[in-house]
């Protein structure tokens, strides 16, 4: 069977597998809840950990890492989650947590498994690189209605909400406890990356994967790279990545990151040199360094719906001027 470009794009970006799971019929809305445990892994610092999974109807798209921080002025978060439901959830597990009403909100780029619970705090609590706010500001309806369809109930009530905060300094302290605010890029347009002085620890949002294969739907590779340069300079003892386990060295997450995105690049640029078509190059084989990496093929797959056109546009000659 021939299958059409439109129909091959189509299967490769769909952001729930169709052999997924759904919520369970008969299942009630009062019945979906998140469960929030978070780990410490630090002085004062939690990971609340996503599941390494694409966004599915079981996971209610929780499926990104969250951190919590308690400082003496109250407690701060790193990203919000994927609904209100989350957020409200995630509110109250870490004010029960430190004791602390939650008085910071750090979203770290526009991609709702880490933005759209943010309606749980009041706008100007909520604080994120005016980047990340103009990009949420476009693209943010698109990504509540594609959420809305993917995940029903878990998002009733989740209307799109922008951080009230634009962030314009390069660290903020909270009652002696200093978090410095890195403005890169590379996953997006616009990705944070904070670092508790405190305790060494840095949180890399989706700048970092750990034991997780990347995700690329608004990358740029190049930029990306160099934030992970910056990143791997970086004084630091430990890492929380966006997806994936806390790295403890707070270097694999960097290297596996970096690994990852180079062979993308060169594989996807050899396979459009060599003729491969879009299905094909989503069945490239995976190196045994990288195929132990979580959702390896799912992403590699929809890497090539992100990339594969303007690298074909731009390898390929056009046979109307030969």
């Amino acid at each position: 069977m021939i299958l059409s470009r439109r129909a091959v794009l189509g299967g490769l970006i769909a952001s729930i597998p169709a052999t997924a799971p759904a919520i369970a019929m008969g299942a009630t809305f009062a019945a979906l809840n998140y469960p929030i445990t978070p780990v410490a892994i630090a002085d004062g610092v939690w990971m609340v950990a996503g599941a390494d999974e694409p966004i599915r109807r079981d996971n209610g798209g929780a499926i990104a890492n969250i951190t919590i921080i308690d400082t003496p002025a109250g407690t701060v978060l790193v990203d919000s989650g994927p609904s209100l439901r989350y957020g409200e959830a995630l509110k109250a597990a870490a004010e029960q947590l430190t004791g602390r009403k939650v008085i910071r909100v750090y979203i770290t780029h526009l991609h709702p498994d880490h933005a759209m619970g943010l309606g749980a705090f009041p706008q100007e609590i909520v604080a994120a690189l005016p980047g990340t706010i103009a990009d949420i500001q476009r693209d943010g309806q698109g990504f509540s209605d594609g959420m809305y369809r993917l995940l029903d109930d878990w998002m009733r009530g989740t209307d799109l909400k922008l951080p009230g905060l634009p962030i314009r300094t390069e660290s903020e302290s909270f009652g002696g406890r200093t978090l410095r605010l890195m403005a890169l890029s590379g996953h997006s347009s616009a990705d944070l990356a904070i670092l508790d002085e405190h305790t060494g620890t840095l949180i890399g949002g989706d700048l970092l994967f750990h034991r997780r294969a990347p995700a690329t739907p608004t990358a740029d590779l190049a930029r990306w790279r160099e934030s992970l340069g910056m990143l791997d300079r970086l004084l630091h003892k430990s890492a929380v990545p966006g997806h994936g386990p806390f790295d403890p060295s707070g270097r694999e997450a960097i290297a596996q990151t970096r690994d990852w995105i180079d062979w993308l690049d060169q594989s996807l640029t050899d396979a459009v040199r060599s003729g491969l078509d879009m299905v094909e190059a989503g069945e490239m084989a995976i190196p045994a360094p990288l195929s132990v990496m979580a959702a390896g093929r799912y992403e590699l797959q929809r890497s090539v719906s992100h990339f594969y056109p303007a690298l074909e546009g731009r390898l390929l000659p056009r046979i109307d001027k030969v």
